[in-house]
């Protein structure tokens, strides 16, 4: 196989990977010809993916409300974290207000917010 150009393919490309782990389990050698034949396969499947399954960038409300989730944050937590008032996170996470640089900056650094998701 040289691309994996419909779904049909797509699927039986999969399989045959997960047949291929099994198979090759802990021997990892790349001279392993089932090991090179998985790698490719794997090449393939994701050149795939990336045209059939692309993945955006969250928005960064989105991303706040996630981190916000994952850490355990009231937005009166986050409004101390980030030295603003309480309102001000209620107008950022409703989209009424655009995020200052000083916020963004503390939003990378408090959250570990990615930049790109940030600066879009």
């Amino acid at each position: 196989m040289k691309t994996v150009k419909t779904k049909k393919q797509y699927q039986e490309a999969l399989n045959i990977i997960d047949k291929l782990m099994v198979k090759i389990g802990d021997n990892h050698r790349y001279d392993n010809p089932d090991f090179v034949m998985m790698d490719r396969l794997s090449d393939l499947v994701a050149d795939y993916e990336d045209k059939h399954f692309n993945i955006e960038i969250p928005t960064l409300i989105d991303t706040i409300k996630l981190r916000m989730y994952e850490m355990g944050l009231r937005q009166s937590d986050l409004a101390k974290k980030l030295g603003v008032p309480k309102a001000r996170i209620s107008e950022y996470l409703r989209g009424k207000r655009d995020i200052t640089l000083d916020v963004a900056r503390k939003l990378h650094s408090q959250l570990n917010i990615d930049g790109d998701i940030i600066l879009q």
